[in-house]
């Protein structure tokens, strides 16, 4: 067997090899950057629909906010939806507000509800009668919503005093069992 003896590359073969090894470096940085604009629009899209999502959910719990808390003995006068206030070089967005002449409900919506979402609504509920004046002298009271409601959520809201308004078939239920007392706020 004898051996292939390769010839020593020429400079001119060299000064190719990279000029062809940049260029690819080239078409992949810029195949890379194609990729991340199109991840980039992906998540646009995917934000674009989840917000979607939480309007769905706020216009199904809406007219069921009524219904459900009546049955709980609180008459609903109104039902504010999007509520947006700065005050104080404060915020506060609330998603459906229940109210009558001495009580206010903040209801939060969600498709798929987390604890991370009670607890950031504990925190809103805290801020109203200060960022919502009109509001001052009513009990707060809160409520989350969700398509989804995993059941150690529903548990974790309930144990912080929030009503939790859940699916149940095709129509929307407190999951809240009578004896159930909220948080007043």
């Amino acid at each position: 067997m004898q051996a292939v003896v390769q010839p020593m590359p020429t400079f001119e073969d060299m000064i190719r090899l990279f000029q062809e090894t940049r260029l690819s470096i080239q078409e992949l940085s810029a195949s890379q950057k194609q990729t991340e604009k199109e991840i980039k629009a992906v998540n646009a899209s995917i934000g674009r629909l989840s917000n979607r999502l939480g309007e769905f959910v706020e216009e199904a719990v809406r007219p069921a906010a009524v219904r459900l808390f009546q049955e709980r003995g609180i008459d609903v006068h109104e039902v504010q939806q999007n509520i947006v206030v700065k005050r104080d070089g404060e915020a506060l967005e609330i998603d459906l507000l229940v109210v009558n002449d001495k009580d206010t409900v903040a209801i939060e919506c969600k498709s798929n509800l987390s604890v991370d979402d009670v607890n950031e609504h504990l925190e809103r509920l805290a801020k109203i009668k200060r960022l919502i004046p009109r509001y001052k002298d009513n009990r707060i009271l809160g409520a989350v919503a969700g398509m989804v409601i995993p059941e150690h959520v529903a548990i974790y809201a309930m144990r912080k005093g929030l009503f939790v308004i859940a699916q149940n078939g095709g129509h929307l239920e407190l999951a809240n069992d009578a004896k159930f007392t909220a948080k007043v706020w």
